[in-house]
């Protein structure tokens, strides 16, 4: 090997360190932004979990409906134990109970195994590990049809798993939890995101943490982000870390972890646990306790036993260290109060000493902008009144040449109209007279083009009356104009009430219609209304009145 050639440069290993600086600066950098997420989120979580009850009270409807089969209920029950599974368990359990009730009924065996896996399932989550024994011991595997194989292994995997960290002798099930994960594996798919999972756990128990890491980055690709699968993918990498001493990532995935938990409303919140044991371990006893206690909240809602279990020790612990540490901040906090309170008498005096020298001053400058205030002030009115001025003789002229030329165009209708009567009369065409004078289609015309101009002139008005009568309706009741149309019958309605004309008696006149009909279209609009109905009008008449006022 040639020396001369692998000597030190000094500007290469600057660069070298400058980038990795900067990687390392901008892991910490993300790490805090997710850490600020998770604690906003922490704070906002009941905002998820209302968003998850929204969801399970529209599938409780659909068991509302009436005639429904013991099938179509098992169905439903079946989607609602899969909504409450990891968020409230004895819900779940209530629904499972109920499906093997209704698979009992029908005397269906696949449906009476996969609701006793289900419930079995859910017994262990609880701490019903005896009934939930009871359950798996009373099924057998070759007795299983194929597609509820992998339901029957996870559920024994998890009951193991949840015995044997609620048990102190809770090693001697590993070769029973080794068993049933290989089960669960073989029926698996191979390119599934379950596999994929079990096959990361799997590693990371035999220690090959770089197959490990290789194969759960490869399954994230495939996981939807922000879902279920993806927290545990998260949670995985995590743990990867924490074995490859990488304390960053290790957070940095549990954050992740934690963030997707709480956006779907999951109560079983393994990575927030494992935050607040890294923070207590790095001494952030106020972290440790937030996420202890979100945890232990999440735990007891949910109803979670052997999480609820594992938490309770610890928060005792770090509950009490926290509580040495906020006495202590106390105690510094009093010494600070009293050095601020005495600097606050010294500062008061200061400005009593100031004011005093200033006082003639400011009284001089007060006077001074009160007079400039007062005239901005007369300026701004008289400005804004030559504007409002303007824009009235403009409307007026507009409208008056408008209503001018309406009138003379009726009159020359009027008049043609007679004349084409006097001479049907002269010619002693009475038949045709007669049908012209019983026809009513001239004069529908005109009312068609009496609404034409009235629709104009009104929009010219209150150019967003449509947009903002729309928006005091319910979303799916709105009002969808025909193309050619300004306003319909029900929008002259409140027309005529915006422009002050509340007569239902002149209404029905104008708009050539019954009283009853007026009644009946304002009564149907206010049972559309988005809001309190009897607002409704009184928020009509308000159309117009802020752009009219800014105008």
């Amino acid at each position: 090997m040639n020396l001369r050639n692998t000597s030190y440069n000094p500007v290469s290993f600057i660069l070298l360190l400058f980038c990795l600086l900067s990687g390392e600066l901008a892991a910490k950098q993300d790490l805090k932004t997710l850490s600020a997420k998770l604690d906003q989120m922490i704070v906002n979580k009941d905002h998820y979990s209302a968003l998850k009850e929204q969801q399970i009270n529209s599938l409780k409807n659909l068991l509302r409906k009436q005639d429904a089969s013991l099938m179509y209920e098992f169905e439903i029950n079946q989607k609602l134990y899969n909504e409450y599974t990891k968020f409230i368990l004895d819900s779940a359990i209530f629904y499972a109970e109920r499906n093997v009730e209704i698979a009992d009924l029908l005397n269906d065996s696949a449906l009476i195994y996969k609701s006793e896996i289900d419930l079995a399932g859910l017994y262990s989550y609880s701490g019903k590990f005896r009934e939930s024994e009871q359950i798996l011991k009373r099924i057998q595997a070759q007795d299983l049809p194929e597609k509820l194989l992998l339901d029957y292994y996870d559920v024994c995997l998890r009951f193991y798993s949840h015995y044997a960290s609620s048990s102190k002798t809770g090693g001697k099930y590993r070769e029973l939890l080794l068993q049933y994960r290989d089960s669960l594996m073989s029926c698996l798919d191979p390119e599934s995101i379950r596999y994929g999972m079990n096959k990361s756990y799997e590693l990371i128990e035999q220690g090959d943490i770089d197959a490990a890491e290789q194969f759960s980055f490869k399954l994230l690709e495939k996981a939807e982000p922000d879902s279920p699968d993806y927290a545990i993918i998260t949670h995985y990498l995590a743990i990867i870390y924490r074995y490859k001493k990488n304390p960053e990532l290790e957070k940095t995935y549990y954050t992740l972890s934690a963030i997707t938990d709480i956006q779907n409303a999951i109560k079983e919140n393994a990575s927030c646990q494992e935050l607040a044991l890294i923070s207590y371990n790095n001494g952030d006893l106020a972290k440790a306790f937030q996420y202890t206690q979100s945890a232990i909240e999440d735990a007891v809602f949910s109803g979670v036993q052997f999480r609820t279990t594992e938490m309770s020790e610890f928060y005792s612990i770090i509950n009490v260290a926290y509580q040495k540490q906020k006495a202590k901040m106390n105690s510094i906090l009093k010494i600070f109060l009293i050095l601020i309170s005495v600097l606050t008498i010294f500062l008061v005096l200061l400005v009593v000493y100031i004011y005093k020298q200033m006082k003639k001053l400011a009284v001089v400058k007060e006077e001074l902008s009160e007079s400039n205030s007062k005239l901005l002030e007369l300026n701004t009115e008289l400005h804004d009144k030559n504007e409002l001025l303007l824009i009235s003789n403009d409307m007026k002229e507009q409208y008056i040449a408008q209503f001018f030329n309406v009138c003379s165009t009726y009159i020359d209708k009027m008049e043609d109209y007679r004349k084409s009567l006097q001479k049907l009369g002269i010619n002693r065409q009475f038949e045709e007279l007669i049908k012209r004078l019983k026809s009513t289609t001239d004069m529908e015309t005109e009312l068609e083009e009496l609404y034409k101009h009235f629709d104009s002139i009104f929009l010219n008005l209150y150019p967003t009356f449509v947009t903002d009568f729309n928006a005091l309706l319910a979303e799916d009741e709105q009002i969808v104009l025909k193309s050619d149309d300004l306003l319909n019958k029900e929008l002259r309605i409140y027309a005529l009430l915006r422009l002050g004309i509340t007569d239902s008696v002149k209404i029905a006149r104008f708009l050539r219609c019954s009283m009853s009909t007026i009644y009946n279209y304002r009564t149907k609009m206010r049972n559309k209304c988005a809001s309190n109905r009897g607002e409704f009008e009184e928020k009509v008449m308000k159309i117009g009145t802020i752009n009219k006022n800014q105008a």
